[in-house]
C-alpha cells in the first residue's frame, strides 16, 4: 500500500467515524426531545393543573432544556445542566416574587432582566446571564398572555425545565454507556479486516 493510499484510507475512516457520530448524536437528541415533550405534556394533562396552552408551552420549554443540556459527552452535559439549573432557579425566584406583588408590565420585565444581569455578574456567574435573561423574558411574557394565574408560570416552567434537564442528562449517560461498550475501529484494524475479507 502506497503512502498516498494509506493516507486516503485514514481520511476515509475519520470521515466515516465523524459522520456516524453526528448521525447518532442527532438521532439521540431527537429521541430525547420527543421523550421530554411527551413526559411533561402527559404530566400536565393528568394533573389538570394547567390549561391546554400551558401544556403545549411546557412541552416546548422541556424540549428547549433538553437541547441545552444534551452534549457530545456526559461531563459536558452535566456542566450544562448545572449552569441551566442555577440560572433557571434564580430567574424563576425573581419572577415568582414579582408576580406575588405586581401583574405583568413591560417595566417589570426589563427591571428583572437588569437585576438578574447585575447580580449574576457580581457573584461571578456572568456565563448564566443569557440563560437567566431568556428565561425571565419567556416567563414574564407568557404571564402577560395569561394574567389570571401569572404566579403559576414560574412554577410550571420550573417543572418543565426539570423534566427536560433530567431527560437530557439521562440521554447523555446512555450515550456514554453505549460508546464504552462499542469500541472504535482504528484505520489499521479496518485494513486488517478488509484484508481478511479479501483472503
Amino acid at each position: 500500500m502506497t503512502p498516498t493510499t494509506e493516507q486516503n484510507s485514514k481520511t476515509t475512516v475519520r470521515e466515516l467515524s465523524r459522520t456516524g457520530k453526528s448521525v447518532s448524536h442527532g438521532v439521540a437528541l431527537a429521541v430525547c426531545c420527543f421523550l421530554s415533550y411527551k413526559i411533561i405534556t402527559d404530566i400536565l394533562s393528568l394533573s389538570r393543573f394547567a390549561p391546554r396552552d400551558d401544556e403545549l408551552l411546557g412541552g416546548m420549554w422541556a424540549v428547549v432544556a433538553t437541547i441545552f443540556v444534551f452534549r457530545y459527552s456526559y461531563d459536558e452535559s452535566v456542566r450544562a445542566a448545572l449552569s441551566r439549573t442555577s440560572a433557571t432557579l434564580f430567574s424563576f425566584a425573581l419572577c415568582l416574587v414579582y408576580f406575588l406583588i405586581f401583574p405583568f408590565r413591560l417595566w417589570g420585565l426589563v427591571l428583572l432582566i437588569a437585576i438578574g444581569a447585575v447580580f449574576l455578574d457580581l457573584i461571578g456567574r456572568s456565563e448564566d446571564i443569557i440563560t437567566a435573561s431568556i428565561t425571565t423574558a419567556v416567563v414574564m411574557v407568557v404571564a402577560g398572555i395569561s394574567p389570571e394565574h401569572a404566579w403559576k408560570q414560574p412554577i410550571l416552567r420550573l417543572i418543565d425545565t426539570g423534566v427536560g434537564i433530567g431527560v437530557g442528562i439521562a440521554g447523555a449517560y446512555v450515550g456514554m454507556a453505549l460508546t464504552r461498550r462499542i469500541p472504535s475501529q482504528s484505520p489499521s484494524d479496518l485494513r486488517q479486516t478488509r484484508g481478511a475479507d479479501i483472503r
